[in-house]
This record gives structure tokens, sequence and C-alpha cells, in this order.
């Protein structure tokens, strides 16, 4: 009877193992490992996560607070994606020294280039403290003051909890609320270039492919980590030595076959599974959209002007990049959402919810959660498409605008904080824009900025809008704009700071670009900011209640907390998916499918000559099989951004690819994953070893690693 017991649960964590889940790694031990293990895993939860003693936690960092990274060696080197060095590459290169088109690599030490404000941070160990944050919050009445206990009991237990001198203290909420883990840290701020690929490589395919399966694209760059003589985080010193980890990664060249267990390591960012249905159709019909919008307009004017000038092609490829990622995500997460019938699917939760409310007794409680949902998404509507319109048009994607804000933000500093702080923020600004006026042209801004003012004055809610922006015509005024205002350049730009307090508020207070910021900001603080706040932060509360409920009601559920940039551990298998009637996609791509792509001179599709003569050769040394290169594959593992750069993990706890993507039919992940179409798209750490090793002939860091081949060693055995 205990063997059939066993049998049936194992084929119970079978069925649900590709259901998603972003797990804490100090939370794995029992549901957790069981399921890891029914899918092939070898090692232990204590082997990925143990305060006491190395594991894989140790080997997995993030990078520079938006990426995760892995350390491939004793010495500190660390691997990432392409695109999540691309501001380090980009800001390397130049038209005579162009990284983004020849790749760069260090074969020795000293060739290493430092980067600045470039930082690794390691995870050192995860503890819960929910009582103590949540000590004192229950007796109060308003949300308000909740927030605000919660964040007070924060900040005291973030500055006197222990930790060494040189560690960092980091609390982070989960469950919407319902708890609070500390995360110890070590940041080190010394990192360098070691080598990346040409994007002819690291960014194959690049916005046409982005999203996309299948995926042939070499998205890796290496850093490595410096210490001090101790060991420890230091600033950047030419006496600082290679960082010694207390764990690295082998490297897995026995390859991946479908439905072999993967397992992703990694930061993700930030994903919203537990929103009520109103809020997903939100999402869905109103925001996206217009977001889209808004983005598609931008990146066809950067297109036409990056196509015909090579400067200004380096200048915009990173800004280009990141207004490109989320806009096709966005394309597809809506596509998915409406495919997978997401609202539908909430709907029916939401009905089972309200049943188990009532048959538990707990409408005092729980009762009218739902129909408070629905009247503040509706109250909300109006409010957040006004903000999504002004944070698209004014922070993100005109850079005039952009820039105009940060002195709109320096004159309210003047008026709450005095004469020092306005000071300060002064001097921070006329030297820190220099390197925002270096990768800045007018005139392709100029373009974006008449473009996109007129979707503001036309799509934005209009009862939200400036009255300057009444009955104008936006062709003369973006004349005027980029012909008179010193938001233009950089030199310009200083001179607006120059003098007291009072002669730059006047200076600002004259120029015909700051005067439109200033009153479209001026009408969006006023009109939208306070109402959008106030029913946002009566949804924080709801959402944490819902959260309660959801886990006191449904205790049998695999309730797994949102991404909040936190390490997490997902798992699933490799496997290919049916995103349409009659399709069918298989999980590993292969060096002929670039081939198959390749268009000679074309900036997505272009291959490099010598990429083309290993190929014709069939010279793929020890990485390639039966006489093919493999270069990507895809999984079950529900990842989302901030999970770039994370290792793939074989079932011994080897590296055996890199994250980098997800499939575009399952970018929805983020608010409904679905088993069905979500993957993962990974580089094959067989193809990034070929990069390294046969293409740049970088032997020095071959020699750094450890290759593994744990298959041949299980036929062995």
């Amino acid at each position: 009877m205990k063997s059939l017991k066993l049998i049936l649960l194992l084929f119970v964590f079978q069925a649900q193992a590709q259901q998603g889940g972003m797990w804490v790694p100090s939370l794995l031990k029992g549901m957790n490992e069981m399921e890891m293990k029914s899918l092939g895993m070898k090692i232990s939860a204590k082997d990925i996560y143990d305060a006491n003693r190395s594991s894989l936690k140790d080997a997995v960092p993030q990078f520079n607070g938006g990426c995760t990274s892995e350390v491939i060696s004793n010495k500190g080197l660390i691997l990432t994606n392409h695109h999540c060095g691309f501001d380090a590459i980009q800001n390397h290169s130049s038209v005579e020294h162009d990284y983004l088109k020849d790749g760069f690599w260090a074969y020795k030490m000293e060739d290493e280039i430092p980067n600045k404000d470039l930082e690794v941070t390691f995870i050192i160990k995860i503890e819960d403290v929910t009582s103590r944050v949540l000590d004192g919050v229950a007796t109060l009445n308003s949300e308000a003051e909740k927030q605000k206990k919660i964040q007070q009991n924060i900040a005291e237990l973030t500055k006197n909890l222990p930790k060494e001198t040189w560690q960092e203290n980091r609390i982070k909420t989960f469950y919407d609320g319902n708890q609070y883990l500390l995360f110890v840290i070590e940041s080190f701020k010394d990192i360098r270039f070691v080598g990346a690929p040409p994007s002819s490589i690291g960014k194959f395919g690049s916005d046409t492919d982005n999203w996309v399966w299948p995926r042939h694209t070499g998205d890796f760059s290496l850093f490595r980590v410096y210490a001090d003589k101790n060991n420890r985080p230091a600033p950047y010193s030419i006496d600082n030595i290679p960082y010694k980890p207390k764990k690295f990664l082998p490297i897995s060249i026995s390859g991946i076959e479908e439905n072999d267990f993967t397992m992703v390591i990694g930061f993700p960012g930030r994903t919203q599974e537990y929103l009520p249905s109103f809020a997903l159709n939100q999402i869905m019909t109103d925001l996206n959209p217009a977001k889209i919008e808004i983005r598609d307009n931008t990146l066809k004017i950067q297109d036409s002007f990056m196509r015909k000038n090579q400067a200004i092609k380096i200048q915009y490829a990173s800004k280009y990049a990141g207004i490109a990622n989320y806009w096709k995500k966005w394309i597809g997460e809506t596509k998915g959402l409406k495919k997978s019938n997401a609202v539908a699917t909430k709907q029916k939760f939401e009905r089972e919810f309200q049943e188990k409310v009532i048959k538990k007794g707990k409408q005092s409680e729980y009762g009218s959660l739902l129909s408070e949902f629905e009247k503040n998404y509706t109250e909300i509507k109006d409010y957040a498409l006004a903000r999504d319109y002004f944070s698209e048009t004014v922070l993100r994607n005109t850079e005039l605008l952009s820039a105009g804000y940060k002195l709109y933000q320096l004159e309210q500093i003047l008026n709450t904080k005095g004469e020092q702080a306005f000071t300060d923020r002064k001097n921070t600004l006329a030297t820190g824009m220099d390197d925002f006026y270096k990768d800045y042209s007018a005139t392709v801004d100029k373009n974006i900025f008449e473009s996109l003012l007129n979707l503001y004055v036309t799509k934005s809610p209009k009862q939200f809008l400036p009255s300057v922006l009444n009955n104008i015509d936006i062709q003369n005024l973006t004349n005027e704009v980029y012909t008179n205002s010193k938001l233009t350049n950089y030199q310009s730009f200083k001179t607006l700071l120059e003098g007291d307090s009072k002669t730059v508020i006047e200076n600002l207070n004259n120029d015909k670009g700051y005067q439109l910021i200033k009153a479209m900001a001026d009408a969006y603080n006023k009109n939208v900011v306070t109402k959008y706040d106030e029913i946002t932060l009566k949804n924080i509360g709801l959402q944490r209640t819902y959260m309660k409920a959801i886990l006191e009601l449904f205790p049998n559920n695999r309730i797994f907390p949102d991404a909040n940039s936190t390490l997490r551990v997902t798992y699933g298998k490799v496997k290919g998916y049916k995103p349409n009637d009659a399709v069918y996609y298989e999980p590993i791509t292969y060096l002929d499918g670039v081939m198959e792509k390749y268009i000679p001179g074309d900036y997505e599709f272009d291959v490099p000559e010598k990429l083309i003569e290993l190929y014709n050769a069939k010279d793929y040394g020890i990485y390639g099989i039966k006489g093919k290169m493999p270069v990507c594959f895809i999984g079950t593992n529900h990842t989302t951004g901030g999970n770039s750069g994370s290792p793939a993990i074989d079932a011994y706890g080897n590296l055996t690819g890199l994250n980098f993507d997800r499939v575009w039919e399952g970018t929805m992940s983020d608010l409904n994953y679905s088993p069905e179409i979500c993957r993962n798209i990974m580089v094959d750490a067989r193809y990034v070893l070929f990069i390294i090793d046969k293409y740049a002939e970088a032997k020095n860091l071959i020699s750094e690693m450890q290759l593994v081949t744990p298959k041949l060693k299980k036929k062995t055995n």
C-alpha cells in the first residue's frame, strides 16, 4: 500500500511539474524537492541552497540589478547574456573600435576592461522576518498607516539585523505583503569586461527574432569579478585580484535532449500571477495597446535613422533594444492572454473563490473583495491610461522631455527641500548628463517628439491634459522647441544650471522646452497622480487580503510568490510546444538554422565570415553532435525579465545553457502561466564554448573552466 501511494504521489508530481512557479531556494525542502526529483533531478535541495556550506546559490549572482549571471571558474569569471552586457559593450565601443560590430576578447587578464557603475551581487543567506516586519501593524486602521509602519519596521531591521561590515541587509515582501524575507548580500563593484561575440552572433536575429522560436542567437558575454586581497568587495583598483568564489558551475558538454530535467536559478523581476480578472482585462484591452502604439512609433523613427547612419546606430543601439524588448513583449502578452482565455480562467477561479468563502463562513472577511476590486479598477481606468501615456511619452521615449523632467524635479526639490538639496542635485545634473547627451541625437528625437506628442494630445484622456496642449499646431510647436530650447545639447543644458537658485529657476522657466514639460508635469501631478495613488493604495490592501484568502482557502494549490527581483528557482523539462493548429516546434535549434536565415550585409541576419568557414568545415571540436552544432533550446521553466543570463542547470548541478528569452506566445506568463504554450529560451552551453574556443580562439578562457560529461559518466556507471 505504501508503494502504491508513493507511485500515485510521483504521478501527481509529474502531472503538475510543468505548471510553473518561481520558488524561494531556501524553502525547497519538501514538496518542491520531491517534485524536482520526480522530474529527474539527482542533487538535493541543500545542494541548491545551504547557508552553512557552498551551494548553487553561491554561483548565481545578480548582474547589475536587472539580470542574472553565473560564476564559471575559480577566478571569478562570470557568464551573462550579451544583451545584459550590452550597455557596457556599447560604452567601450566607438566607430574606430566597435565591439558591438566586431566583438571583443581579452586573451590575458591585463586586457580586461574596467566598467563604471557595474556591480554583481551575491546572496549570502535568506531568513524569514515576517513577524518582526508586521509587528504593530494589525492594530492600525488605514492602509496608509499600515504601509508606513511596515516601512519603519523594515528600515529598523535592515539597519540592526546582524551582518558583516562589507555586507548589506535587504528585506523584500512576498505573497503581496503576507510574508517578508531578509536577504544578506555582498555586492562587488570592480567588474571587468572579458569577452563578447560580435552582435551578428550575440544579437543574431535582433528585433525580428526577439521573443520568437525557433531562435539562433548566441546571447552571451563574459565579465570577471575582482576583489580586494581579503576576497571582499572593493572599488576598482589596479591592486584588486580575481574573486575566488565559494562555488562555480562546471559546464556540461554532454548536451540536452527532449524531456531532460532543467532548472533555472536567477532573479526574476516582476510577475502578477494573482491579479483579479478586472485588472487583467484592463491590461489586455486598454493599457497594453496604448503602450504598444507609442513604442511602435518610436521604434520606426529610430530604425529609419539607424539604418542610414553608423554613428546614430551606435548611439541608439542599446536604447532601441530596450524599447523594442517590451514593445514586442506586450504584443505577445496580449496575444497569449486572448489565446489562453486568461480573463475567463480568472473569472472561473473567482467563482470558486466566492463559493469557498461562503462554504467556510468567511463572508465578513473576504466576501466583498471581488466587488471592491471591480469598483476600484473601473474607477482607476482613465487615471492608469493617463499615467502610461505620460510615462511612455515623457519619461521613456522622448529624450528632450525626459531631460526636461529631471530639471522639473530639480525645481520641486528647491520648493520642498531647500537650497542645499537643490545645489547638490544641480551639481549632479551638471556633471552627470554627459553620458546621456553622448548618445543623443536632436534630429532623431525631434521626429519622435512630434509623433508622440500627437498621440499624447489625441489619445490620452483629455480631461487631464494641460491647457497649453489645447488646439495646438504640433508641427509648429516641435520646430519652436527644437530650434530654441537649450535641452537639445549638453553644453546649452549646462548653461541652464549656471548661477544661484533664483537665476537657474528663471533660466529654466524662460526655456521653451522646459515650459512645455513643466505644464505637462504640473497637469499630470495635479490631475492624475493623487487619485491614481489613492486607488492604488486601496488595491494594495485588497490584494494583500485576497492573497491571504487564497493561501487560506486553497491550501493544496501550488501557490508560489510573485517575482520581485529576489533569488528564485524554477524547474521543468526540455520540451517542444504547439503554438497553433498543425504547428509543432522542436525544442532544439542548430547552426544550420543560422545559415538558413543568413542575409549578407543585413544588420539582423548577417553572419561573420569565420563562423561560415567553421560551419562549412563542420569544425565544431568537442562541442558538436553528429555533425551538427546545437545553438539554442527551450524548456518549461517559468521565467521573466531579470532571468536574463540565468544558468540553465542539468540534473547533476552542471551548467547546460544560458536563459535569455521566452517564446512570443508565452510572454503572458508574467500574468498567467500556461504549461501548454509558455517556454523559456536558452542558448546551449556548447554553442557558448564553441564560439569562445573555435571562433574567438580564446583558449585562455576555456582553460579556466571545468568541462564535464555527466551523461557519459551515467552510461559508464
